[in-house]
């Protein structure tokens, strides 16, 4: 009778957290990694203070879990735990709550249901942030040090998490200036900053990679209408595939009536204004915004509670809330099982273990070299049995983390397979996989220098059409040793120059690699282009049949 009251009592809810945190288990332990998930499985692997994409806190859960269970449960179960939490604190956030409404808002969200097992970044940060907003609360009610302590520790995990934490600090400080009268405010400020300084001294050791990704490689050369209409789409799907424009329009009219619920709606709106407004510059991705799961709710449910108008449509969240169920039922189902095969639907989730393994016996023990994809070659690492990958980017692709591990040093002069030939490779044969056909190329020795980076002195310069202008660059070695060289094919440097979407066949010099290593400081002489426009510029290496690698940082050449 103690344990039966103990699941009926206060509306069931206990009961509800224990289907829903079962539910997310077999999803986590039934359902194969997505390629993100796979590439920060391999971030595990080389546990860092930074990563070029994100911070540490998904490296680090994974490990843990990954340590117990060898498989994507082991993967995914520091999410699933988060998740829950994640629930459990926003209920605690929510003053005389009518626990079937906060289901039937839970039930309409989705992404919570399906994603929130998903071992990425998201997952940390929006549990941190629920944290975060707990802590600040009780902060507002008393500011003793204990509670400054705990500020200052959730914002710190919350950055850790995903640097998309610090927009929620500040439209809370913005939300209430008087914040910054209070010393115990900047008490906290300056122990986030000392707690979150090995991240910094990492992104300084560095150059800071990830803020000249996401704040200049991301940007788009053009705006685009689409950035904008499929944001918004987003973030309706985002908090309910049917119902998610009646949250946040729940969310948008709630009567505030304290400090703590206006920072839950000066980040709410904040938060959603800041990213339309990046739409102009670039592609936003849907899930950037799924720190506001814990705004969004408290205040959803708040709103329903004060407003009468507003309580007469909960009727419409009722209809919803079992169609949305119904939805979420297939995406669970599809997730674990392929029933609609042809269908591409997310068909990363899908056949992994066979691609792999079919992938691997074809090499027959070589590395595995995949193009322009960091995803690959994380997921052939996670699937096959000890199998060797790595990704090489060329000079028009995003780089990524596998541009500052030593894993080339690996596959120096042996047989490797380059996988998914293109961009002009000579293909040694073709044969199909559960993924598709599969074209390679068989390239012996094989040698690339990716953490070779040249620095030039300036980011913008200007020009006329058709001059030679000569740069300086610093040659940074990141192998911290003399590297190896083809003999017979010795890489060169190079430079090539993009447009908007329009790429420019690269130049090779005569300079060899091993020479620029050895000088540090290099001179290159570029030839630059005969029409008048804005011109992206970058150093590139040229090494056996690979395309020209990324080697450097964008440099801006305007031709006047």
């Amino acid at each position: 009778m103690g344990i039966l009251r103990y699941f009926t009592k206060n509306q069931y809810k206990n009961l509800f957290l224990l289907v829903w945190f079962l539910l997310c288990l077999i999803q986590a332990g039934y359902t194969e990694l997505m390629d993100d998930e796979a590439y920060y499985w391999v971030y595990a692997h080389h546990l860092s203070w930074g990563y070029f994409d994100h911070p540490p806190m998904v490296a680090v859960l994974i490990r843990l879990g990954y340590a117990l269970f060898h498989n994507e449960f082991g993967v995914r179960i520091g999410m699933v735990i988060l998740n829950l939490g994640t629930i459990i604190i926003t209920d605690k956030l929510i003053p005389r709550k009518d626990n079937r409404l906060f289901y039937l808002l839970l039930l309409v969200m989705g992404a919570m249901q399906v994603g929130g097992m998903l071992a990425v970044p998201d997952v940390p940060l929006v549990f941190f942030a629920a944290l975060y907003f707990y802590v600040y609360r009780a902060f507002l009610e008393q500011q003793s040090w204990k509670n400054t302590f705990l500020l200052a520790l959730s914002m710190a995990l919350m950055f850790y998490s995903k640097y998309h934490g610090v927009l929620l600090v500040g439209f809370t400080v913005i939300s209430n200036l008087n914040l910054l009268r209070v010393f115990k405010f900047y008490v906290a400020v300056v122990i986030t900053t000392i707690l979150f300084f090995p991240h910094l001294y990492w992104q300084y050791a560095h150059n800071f990679p990830s803020l000249q990704y996401h704040l200049i490689e991301r940007n788009a050369s053009v705006y685009q209408l689409n950035f904008t209409i499929e944001y918004i789409l987003g973030q309706i799907l985002l908090f309910g595939p049917l119902a998610g424009w009646l949250v946040l329009y729940y969310a948008f009219v709630c009567p505030i009536q304290s400090a703590f619920e206006r920072a839950l709606k000066f980040c709410t709106v904040g938060v959603l204004a800041f990213f339309l407004l990046s739409t102009f510059k670039g592609r936003v991705e849907a899930n950037w915004t799924v720190m506001l799961f814990t705004p969004v709710m408290v205040l959803a449910h708040q709103s329903v509670r004060r407003k009468r108008s507003i309580r007469r449509s909960l009727k419409v969240i009722q209809y919803l809330a079992p169609a949305t169920l119904v939805v979420v039922f297939i995406a669970r189902v599809y997730m674990i099982w392929d029933f609609m095969p042809g269908v591409n639907i997310r068909p990363e989730i899908h056949h992994n273990r066979e691609w792999a393994k079919t992938l691997q016996e074809h090499a027959g023990g070589r590395p595995i070299v995949f193009l322009n994809s960091y995803q690959m070659p994380s997921k052939y690492m996670f699937y096959s049995d000890n199998g060797l990958g790595y990704s090489i980017n060329s000079r028009y692709n995003r780089r990524s983390q596998y541009n500052y591990w030593e894993t080339e040093k690996q596959l120096w002069g042996k047989q490797v397979e380059i996988t998914y030939a293109t961009e002009n490779i000579p293909v040694t044969d073709s044969f199909n996989t559960p993924k598709g056909l599969v074209k390679f190329h068989l390239q012996d020795p094989y040698y690339s220098y990716s953490l070779v980076q040249f620095k030039a002195a300036m980011g913008q310069v200007k020009v006329k059409p058709g001059t030679t202008m000569g740069f300086l660059l610093q040659v940074d070695n990141g192998y911290h040793e003399a590297v190896p060289v083809d003999p017979a094919n010795e890489a060169v440097v190079g430079y090539a120059f993009t447009q908007k979407d329009v790429e420019f066949p690269a130049v090779k010099t005569e300079l060899t690699i091993s020479k620029a290593i050895e000088r540090r400081i290099v001179r290159i002489e570029v030839q630059m282009p005969d029409k008048p426009g804005t011109y992206q510029l970058k150093f590139c290496v040229f090494a056996g049949v690979l395309p020209p690698t990324h080697n450097s940082q964008t440099i801006k050449v305007i031709v006047e």
